[in-house]
C-alpha cells in the first residue's frame, strides 16, 4: 500500500518504528532507524560506531527524499532546528528506549521514556504540518 501523503503523520511513524511498515520511503526508514537503535542499546563501542554510520546515512537519505517532496516555503518561514531525518531518527531512538524500559526499567524510567516519545511525536506532527503548508522550513532548504 502506498500512502498518498508526502509526510505521514505521527501515528504511522510510531507504528513503523514498531514494525508496521507500509510502502512509503519515510516509514521504511523510520523502521530501519528504530531497528538500529534497538541494536545499539546492547552493542559494543565498535559496533555502536558502525550503527551510527548507518544511521547517519539513513538520516541523509530521508532528508534528501523529504526535500524533493515539499512545496517551497513562504518567504517569512522560520527555520526549524532539525531536519525531518534527525527527528525521525530520535523517534526511533525514543521508541527503542521506551520499549527497553517497558521490558525492565523502573516505573519512573518507564514513564519518562514514554513521555519523551509522546512529546517528540507531537513535535514531529507539528513540524510536518508546518513544512507542508510552507510556514516552516528545514535547515539547508530553500
Amino acid at each position: 500500500m502506498t500512502l498518498g501523503v508526502p509526510l505521514p503523520g505521527k501515528n504511522l511513524i510510531l507504528a513503523a518504528c514498531r514494525g508496521d511498515v507500509h510502502d512509503h520511503p519515510l516509514l521504511r526508514s523510520a523502521r530501519e532507524l528504530a531497528e538500529l537503535h534497538e541494536l545499539r542499546l546492547g552493542a559494543s563501542r565498535e559496533r555502536t560506531d558502525e550503527i551510527d554510520q548507518e544511521r547517519a546515512g539513513l538520516v541523509r537519505a530521508v532528508d534528501q527524499w523529504v526535500a524533493g517532496q515539499l512545496p517551497p516555503s513562504l518567504g517569512a518561514a522560520r527555520v526549524h532546528t532539525e531536519t525531518v531525518g534527525a527527528v525521525v531518527d530520535r523517534l526511533g531512538q525514543f521508541t527503542a528506549c521506551a520499549f527497553a524500559a517497558l521490558a525492565g526499567g523502573s516505573n519512573s524510567e518507564l514513564g519518562d521514556a514514554w513521555e519523551r516519545l509522546a512529546e517528540l511525536a507531537i513535535g514531529y506532527e507539528d513540524l510536518k504540518d508546518e513544512v507542508l503548508v510552507g510556514r516552516r522550513r528545514l535547515p539547508g532548504g530553500p
